[in-house]
């Protein structure tokens, strides 16, 4: 691991510029302003300071439509070579001088169509002020369209979040008997992904108790788990800006003939839903896997984009309309979540990291499904 700070790999974050500026122009934009902190770190490939919760919009990184990069940065480590010292402009905590630096931007005072990934009610005044004879659209529709297709180096990077996710989970499943502490779990889960060399998780509540009596709760007991208890771990890191996830659950104690038969219903469901991952296949038939085998929809999204954070599509119950509309295509890596549940045994949460393909798909994860614990 790494102790200085360090941009992306060349052919990581110029294949990823390549693809944003094949968008921008599809969208005919002369310039695309960044604020969001996973879009900033696709377009430049410099590393952003890890920060919990959101904050403000602000422009933070402008790409100009010949390819130059200008980034908001007060000091040039990690700044991948290949955006000049003079393209960086400082923090500022007066709006109007960075407007002021906006402005400086060859090509500013020209654009004719300025594009931006979010907007606050303040920069929504400000930014014609750099721009003057521009029109200010949706700039975030450029970047979707440009993230959900990953470029090789994209699913080689990917493929290492994963590996690391699927250490963490191996730790904690090695650890998993009757008494030992949920806190401790997950400790031991995160710690396994440290010594991976990956420090940020990309969640920290990573192992729970599938309630028996109503699907989608956890067992709120003494914090330990016991023996006929079915333990969810959710194992996911951030691993160079990239989230790889896996998701399983493991039985504790004697493997019951209701366990056993849960477990089956949850494997048939899994094949439903590989089976429905295919180019050129509709994100719906994601949810119609759950109707064909008989399970219930769940309350969380059936599949959502991997990649410099969370990308599209998301395919949910609650965005059936969406999903009918939309198709997979090759290049896109979904985490794909199954999750059956039987009243009196618990539920089977399970959850796969899959590349799509020319011709099917992949699964990258390669934990096994379960495993029997006495």
């Amino acid at each position: 691991m790494a102790t200085e700070v360090l941009g992306d790999d060349r052919a990581l974050r110029t294949g990823r510029r390549k693809r944003a500026l094949a968008q921008m122009a599809a969208h005919d934009l002369d310039i695309l302003i960044l604020g969001r902190q996973s879009n900033i770190r696709y377009v430049s490939g410099a590393q952003q300071l890890w920060v919990a919760g959101t904050r403000p919009f602000a422009p933070s990184c402008v790409l100009l439509r010949d390819g130059a990069v200008h980034l908001l940065s007060t000091w040039d480590e990690g700044v991948p070579e290949d955006i000049p010292h003079e393209n960086l402009y400082g923090i500022a905590w007066n709006p109007m001088n960075t407007i002021e630096n906006l402005k400086k931007i060859p090509g500013a005072s020209t654009a004719h169509r300025v594009g931006s990934d979010a907007l606050s009610p303040g920069f929504a005044q400000l930014l014609p002020m750099a721009f003057p004879n521009a029109e200010f659209v949706d700039g975030e529709a450029a970047m979707g369209a440009a993230r959900r297709i990953k470029t090789p180096e994209e699913i080689d990077a990917l493929r290492e979040s994963v590996r690391v996710a699927e250490v963490g989970l191996a730790a904690a499943a090695a650890n998993l008997r009757d008494g030992a502490s949920l806190s401790d779990l997950t400790a031991v889960l995160l710690e396994a992904m440290t010594a991976g060399g990956v420090s940020t998780p990309a969640h920290q509540d990573a192992v729970w108790v599938t309630a028996k009596d109503h699907p989608w709760r956890r067992v709120r007991g003494d914090g330990r788990v016991h023996d006929g208890d079915l333990v969810a771990i959710a194992s996911g890191v951030l691993d160079r800006g990239y989230i790889g996830e896996i998701g399983r659950t493991l039985p504790v104690g004697e493997v019951t003939a209701g366990v056993s038969s849960l477990f089956e219903r949850s494997e048939r469901l899994h094949a439903a839903l590989i089976g429905a991952c295919r180019p050129g296949a509709p994100n719906a038939g994601l949810l119609t896997a759950y109707e064909t085998v008989g399970e219930a929809l769940p309350v969380v999204p059936v599949a959502h984009g991997l990649g410099v954070g969370f990308d599209s599509p998301v395919v949910s119950p609650q965005l059936a309309a969406t999903a009918a509309g939309e198709h997979l295509e090759p290049g896109m890596v979904l985490a794909v979540t199954g999750y059956v549940f039987e009243p009196g045994v618990g539920a089977v949460f399970r959850r796969d990291s899959v590349l799509i393909t020319a011709d099917g798909c992949e699964v990258l994860t390669s934990s096994p499904a379960s495993s029997a614990r006495g």
